[in-house]
């Protein structure tokens, strides 16, 4: 068993969100939230909630007509009960994508 396996197993949400965050130093990153939208920002900064704080933040809004919008949202908090999921983005190769040529449909929101 993994290191991180044990770890998840033995602790919260809360702490696997700290252990993440805290032992890899992350940059820039992409969130998805439960109302499906996808903000792009540098991890500012967290807490004992799993809120995330943004700076530098876009919200990346996929539709299949006109290909990927950002909208600038600079310093931005996120509720960590809204976050799904958290991933580091490699920097150089986001730099290469041309948004504008990517058709996607929009992440729907979770339901309950």
């Amino acid at each position: 068993m993994s290191s991180l396996q044990g770890y998840v197993d033995s602790k919260s949400r809360h702490s696997l969100f700290i252990f993440i965050i805290t032992d890899h130093n992350l940059g820039r990153v992409l969130l998805v939230l439960q109302d499906g939208r996808a903000i792009v920002g540098v991890l500012a900064g967290y807490d004992q909630k799993s809120n995330v704080v943004l700076s530098d933040s876009k919200e990346r809004i996929y539709s299949i007509e006109e290909g990927v919008e950002e909208v600038e949202l600079g310093l931005y908090l996120v509720k960590g009960d809204m976050i799904v999921l958290i991933g580091e983005i490699d920097e150089a190769i986001d730099q290469a994508v041309d948004l504008a040529s990517i058709r996607a449909e929009p992440i729907l929101p979770i339901r309950y």
